[in-house]
């Protein structure tokens, strides 16, 4: 049996703003730079309006369809009453909390 390893990293995940972002590539690629082959993968987002999401992708349609669902279920404007930072803040406030988050 192999003893236990821990190791640690800081990802920084440029975005445009809104949306879902893929970030398999450099997750995969930081667990084969420290040549894990079993173990416990956590990842934590530090943003409070962001989630992390697994989602197979199968299909690349599922991500345009999760965006559009989203736009549909909290849609930006002026009519929420949480509008510090705009007609976005109440949106990426609230549909995290409908996702599983880290």
């Amino acid at each position: 049996m192999q003893p236990l390893r821990q190791a640690t990293h800081i990802l920084h995940i440029d975005t445009q703003g809104q949306g879902v972002v893929e970030i398999s590539r450099p997750v995969t690629s930081w667990v084969a730079d420290e040549a894990v082959g079993q173990g416990l993968l956590t990842l934590f987002c530090r943003h409070t309006s962001a989630s992390l999401l697994i989602q197979e992708n199968a299909a690349p349609e599922v991500r345009s369809d999760l965006e559009a669902w989203i736009a549909r279920l909290a849609p930006e404007g002026d009519h929420y009453a949480h509008d510090d930072e705009g007609p976005t803040t109440c949106p990426r406030t609230c549909v995290p909390r409908l996702r599983a988050s880290s």
